[in-house]
């Protein structure tokens, strides 16, 4: 049975600033989000979190025997990257009382597209003047790559994935992000302009249950592809982070439940962590597990997706505790806010490039070496003058409240 590859790594998150006095908001005003307004801060756990993630995507695919489950990182980062796209935008609507969608899918094109073409062009120049085998192909997949299609085209295949994607493989969770990017703000502004807040964070709770019904509907050895890399049969995993920023948004600081939500989510943020390295060491779960495929591939989706909500909830509400601390170490929160990405693009490239030259020995400590240099020199040749640009085009205009 054709299981989908190990293929895991995903786009970085909004670049948020740093952490911000919260700005008074009326009553009347926070629109049924008192709590908007004042979480918009960037969660330096978050970060650091988001670099042991990339650091579990590295080891997979350099040395798969070491992490089996590595594959579960994407897991984690599409909910970290649900959590910070939502309360961005909630807040904005409360700011503002709409959401500027042109202005929001025009950061999103400079935060994620300019390295995305450099690497890119990287790799067809490679296929075109060099006799690598790692990057034969080149063309057709970069094309589908820079239009975030490369998780469409492997989910049409129900067996062994062809070539046609093979040099950028790991932009097939790019392309679910993207698409979810680009239906979600249209979705939470329609529930938000109809409906009061707790409505809208039923319909949010309501929605993070469709994804896993439809996988029970598709689910057979078949489809193993057509759910890893869909869109629709990923969304829980993102939309279980929007529903922790929905949820925190409409609860005050001095409301008892998010007294419970603290507690709760210190005491369980330790398990679910130990609970996700588990996995990532010892559950193969982009292959035949066997008796327990059906159960992976269904359930254990929003399984995991709530032991990531966990996670973001604790190190949001607690980042005086332990774990954050230790995930907001300067290097840790460093790497993540700002290579995290640049690492995810170019970790699976260089991963080929060495394959294809034959290094054995020494490969990972090559691919961690190789894959900084090109992600630091991607983000300060590349993303960080293209995200001065995302920045700018944060100014007071008046809001598109409708797409």
């Amino acid at each position: 049975m054709a299981k989908a590859p190990d293929s895991t790594a995903v786009a970085d998150t909004e670049q948020e600033g740093v952490r911000r006095p919260p700005a008074p908001v009326a009553p009347r005003a926070s629109r049924g989000f008192p709590s908007a307004v004042s979480r918009t801060g960037r969660v330096s756990g978050l970060d650091g979190l988001r670099t042991l993630a990339v650091a579990l995507v590295i080891v997979h695919h350099v040395e798969p025997e070491v992490l089996p489950g590595g594959a579960v990182a994407v897991d984690v980062f599409f909910t970290i990257s649900g959590f910070v796209i939502t309360r961005l935008l909630i807040a904005e609507y409360v700011r503002r009382g709409g959401v500027s969608l042109m202005s929001f899918y025009r950061r999103r094109w400079l935060r994620l597209v300019p390295a995305l073409l450099a690497l890119c062009a990287v790799c067809v120049l490679l296929a075109s003047t060099t006799s690598l085998w790692g990057f034969d192909g080149s063309l057709q997949a970069t094309g589908l790559s820079a239009a975030f299609l490369t998780n469409v085209v492997r989910a049409m295949e129900s067996g062994p994935y062809s070539d046609l994607t093979s040099p950028l493989a790991h932009t097939w969770s790019l392309g679910v992000e993207e698409q979810f990017y680009l239906l979600w703000p249209l979705a939470l502004l329609f529930l938000l302009r109809r409906f009061r807040a707790r409505t809208v964070l039923l319909c949010t709770a309501a929605l993070c249950v469709l994804p896993l019904l439809w996988r029970c509907v598709l689910w057979n050895p078949e489809a193993a592809h057509r759910i890893y890399n869909g869109t629709d049969t990923r969304a829980d995993q993102l939309l279980a982070g929007a529903l922790v920023a929905v949820a925190l948004a409409r609860l005050r600081s001095d409301d008892p439940r998010l007294a419970l939500l603290r507690t709760w989510s210190a005491r369980l943020a330790w398990p679910s962590l130990a609970l996700l390295a588990l996995i990532a060491w010892q559950v193969p779960v982009t292959e035949d597990l066997g008796p327990w495929t059906a159960a992976w591939y269904t359930l254990g989706f929003l399984a995991v997706a709530a032991l990531s909500a966990t996670l973001v909830t604790a190190l949001e509400l607690r980042p005086e505790n332990h774990l954050s601390r230790l995930l907001a170490l300067t290097p840790l929160a460093w790497v993540g806010r700002n290579l995290s990405y640049g690492i995810y693009l170019w970790h699976y490239p260089v991963v080929r490039l060495l394959a294809s030259l034959g290094v054995r020995e020494g490969r990972l400590a090559a691919t961690v070496v190789l894959t900084l240099l090109m992600a630091l020199l991607s983000y300060y040749a590349i993303e960080k003058p293209f995200l001065r640009r995302a920045h700018t085009a944060r100014t007071p205009v008046p809001a598109l409240a409708a797409a």
